[in-house]
C-alpha cells in the first residue's frame, strides 16, 4: 500500500479572477445548466479530459457563456472535497511541532514498551482462572433432593427472598447437565453440571459453554461451568458492523477499521501489559494515547494541516483532562479500589497504582469523544473559509463557535448518559436503599464516575474553543504570495473572446 494521501493533496485553493464579459453568447457550450453535452473543462476530476484552469471545487473561467459577474462564482457546485491545503510555510511550522511530538511519543513506546505481560500463580478467582471450551451433550430432568441441591438455609425465613428460593429449590425439578470439555489437554473428559430452577444461567442441551478447570481440586469437582459461549453471535455483530461502515464510509470507512484495530493493539500490547509491569499508569497513558490519537487520526483523515489542527486541539485538550484529572483524583481521595476486580488486581500486582490507573482510564476514555469533536470543529472552520476565502480569523471563529456549542451540547449530554448507561445497577442498589443523593454522590464508588464524568467534560468543552482557535489561525495565515494560496496572474484560456472590465 502506497503512502496515504488525502484528497487535501489533489485541490487548488480558488483565486479569484478579474471579472470578465463576454461579446459572444454561444461560446457557452460547456456551462449551460441543464447542457447534456460534456463540460468545457469543468469536469471536477472525473474526466480524463484536461482541465482549462479548474481544479475541483477552483474558481476562473474556464467557459465563454458568463455573464458579467459571475466567472468567479461557480465554485458552488464542485465542492466534492475539502478545501485547499494551507501554504507551504504554515505546514512547515505545524511539522516543527508535531513532528517532535511523534518522535517523543515513539521513544516513550520504545523505552515503556513492557514486552508481555508478566507471569504470576493464578489465584483460581474471578477472571483469574483456568478456561476451557465445552459443550452440554446430554440434559435431564432431576428431583434437587435427588442430587443434594436443596438446601433450605436454617435461618430464612418463608418471608425472605432467600427463604422463598430455598423453598422452591426444594419442591421443584433440577436440570442434571452432562458436559464434554472441548479444549485443552482433558479433551473429550466429561464432567457433571447441576443447575437449580432458581439460578440465573440456564442451559440447553448442545450449547457451548466456557468451563473452569481447578486442578488442585478433587478430580470429580476440577471442572465447572462458569458461563456460555457468545463467540459467534459477538463475532456476527462484529462482522456487520463492520459491513455497516465500510458500505457507508467506503475507504474511508475501511481505514478507521483498520485505525481501529491497530488501537485495540495499542491497548492491549502495550498499554495494559506495560502497567503490569510496574510503569507509571499515567505516563503510559499519556504515551499510549498519544499513538492511538496520531494513528486514528491521521489514517482516518488523512496526512493534511487539517488533521494536524486536529491533532494539536486533542493534546491540548487531554493535557487539561490529566492536569484536572489528577488534581481531583487526589482531592477527592480516590483510591481506583473500590470493586472485587480492581481488589484483586491490587493484590495480584500490589506494586500498582490504583488511582494512577482510574486517571488512565479517564484520559483514555475521553480520546474517544475529543477526536470527533476537534475533528469536526477543524471541518467546519476548513468548510467555512472555502465557503467565503474574504472571512478573517475573527468571522471564522465567530462562525465556527456557534456550530460548536451546538456539539457541546450533545456531546456533554452523550457522554453523561454513557456512564449513567453503565452503572445503572448500582444506581437501582441507592434507590432500593433509599438513600440521599448526597449519600450516593460521596460514596467512592459513585465519586469515581462523577469525577470521571465532569473531568472529561471539561476536557471536551474545552476543546471546542481551543480547536476552533487554532484552525482559524492557521487556515487564515496564508498570504497572497504563498504557494498555496498565489493568485493567478495569467488571462484563463476558454473558447470565447474576452475583454477586462
Amino acid at each position: 500500500m502506497g503512502p496515504l494521501i488525502s484528497c487535501d493533496d489533489l485541490l487548488v485553493t480558488p483565486s479569484p479572477q478579474p471579472p470578465i464579459e463576454h461579446t459572444e453568447p454561444h461560446g457557452h457550450n460547456g456551462h449551460a445548466h441543464g447542457s447534456p453535452g460534456p463540460s468545457d473543462g469543468h469536469s471536477d476530476g472525473h474526466s480524463d479530459r484536461p482541465s482549462d484552469g479548474h481544479s475541483g471545487g477552483g474558481s476562473g473561467g474556464g467557459s465563454d457563456g458568463h455573464l458579467p459577474g459571475q466567472s468567479h462564482g461557480h465554485g458552488h457546485g464542485h465542492g466534492h472535497g475539502p478545501a485547499a491545503p494551507v501554504s507551504k510555510h504554515l505546514r512547515k511550522v505545524i511539522a516543527a511541532v508535531l513532528i517532535p511530538f511523534a518522535v517523543a511519543v515513539f521513544v516513550g513506546m520504545v523505552v515503556l514498551w513492557p514486552g508481555g505481560a508478566p507471569g504470576h500463580e493464578r489465584t483460581g478467582v474471578g477472571f483469574d482462572r483456568q478456561t476451557q471450551q465445552g459443550v452440554v451433550t446430554s440434559l435431564e430432568q432431576v428431583d434437587c433432593k435427588s442430587v443434594n441441591a436443596a438446601q433450605v438455609p436454617t435461618t430464612a425465613a418463608p418471608s425472605t427472598p432467600e427463604g422463598r428460593q430455598a423453598q422452591a429449590e426444594q419442591t421443584g425439578e433440577c436440570k442434571k447437565a452432562t458436559v464434554e470439555v472441548t479444549s485443552g489437554p482433558d479433551k473429550g473428559r466429561t464432567f457433571v453440571e447441576v443447575v437449580q430452577p432458581g439460578a440465573p444461567r440456564q442451559l440447553e442441551d448442545g450449547q457451548e459453554v466456557v468451563v473452569a478447570y481447578a486442578p488442585d481440586a478433587p478430580r470429580d469437582l476440577q471442572y465447572s461451568v462458569i458461563d456460555v459461549n457468545r463467540k459467534l453471535p459477538m463475532a456476527l455483530l462484529a462482522g456487520i458492523f463492520a459491513v455497516a461502515v465500510v458500505v457507508v464510509g467506503r475507504m474511508r470507512g475501511l481505514f478507521a477499521l483498520v485505525a481501529l484495530v491497530v488501537s485495540f493493539g495499542v491497548l492491549t500490547l502495550f498499554i495494559l501489559p506495560a502497567i503490569l509491569q510496574g510503569s507509571n499508569p499515567l505516563v503510559v497513558a499519556v504515551v499510549g494515547a498519544s499513538a492511538i490519537m496520531l494513528i486514528a487520526l491521521y489514517m482516518c483523515h488523512g496526512l493534511t494541516a487539517r488533521t494536524s489542527v486536529a491533532v494539536l486541539g486533542t493534546l491540548v485538550s487531554l493535557l487539561l483532562i490529566g492536569l484536572l484529572g489528577s488534581g481531583f483524583i487526589d482531592w477527592a481521595f480516590l483510591s481506583g479500589n473500590t470493586d472485587d476486580n480492581t481488589g484483586l488486581i491490587h493484590g495480584l500486582y500490589p506494586d500498582i497504582d490504583m488511582s494512577g490507573l482510574l486517571l488512565a482510564g479517564v484520559i483514555i476514555g475521553s480520546l474517544g469523544v475529543l477526536d470527533d469533536v476537534t475533528v469536526t470543529q477543524t471541518s467546519a472552520v476548513w468548510e467555512l473559509h472555502h465557503a467565503d476565502p474574504s472571512m478573517g480569523p475573527r468571522a471564522l471563529y465567530r462562525a465556527a463557535i456557534r456550530i460548536g456549542r451546538d456539539h457541546i451540547a450533545s456531546v456533554v449530554n452523550t457522554l453523561v448518559l454513557a456512564y449513567a448507561g453503565a452503572a445503572l445497577p448500582l444506581l437501582l442498589l441507592f434507590s432500593i436503599a433509599n438513600s440521599s443523593m448526597g449519600s450516593v454522590a460521596n460514596s467512592e464508588l459513585v465519586a469515581e464516575e462523577i469525577v470521571r464524568t465532569l473531568v472529561g467534560s471539561i476536557g471536551l468543552v474545552a476543546s471546542v474553543p481551543v480547536t476552533t482557535a487554532l484552525a482559524a489561525l492557521v487556515v487564515s495565515a496564508d498570504r497572497p504570495g504563498s504557494p498555496a494560496g498565489a493568485p493567478a496572474t495569467g488571462p484563463v484560456r476558454g473558447r470565447g473572446r474576452r475583454r477586462k472590465r
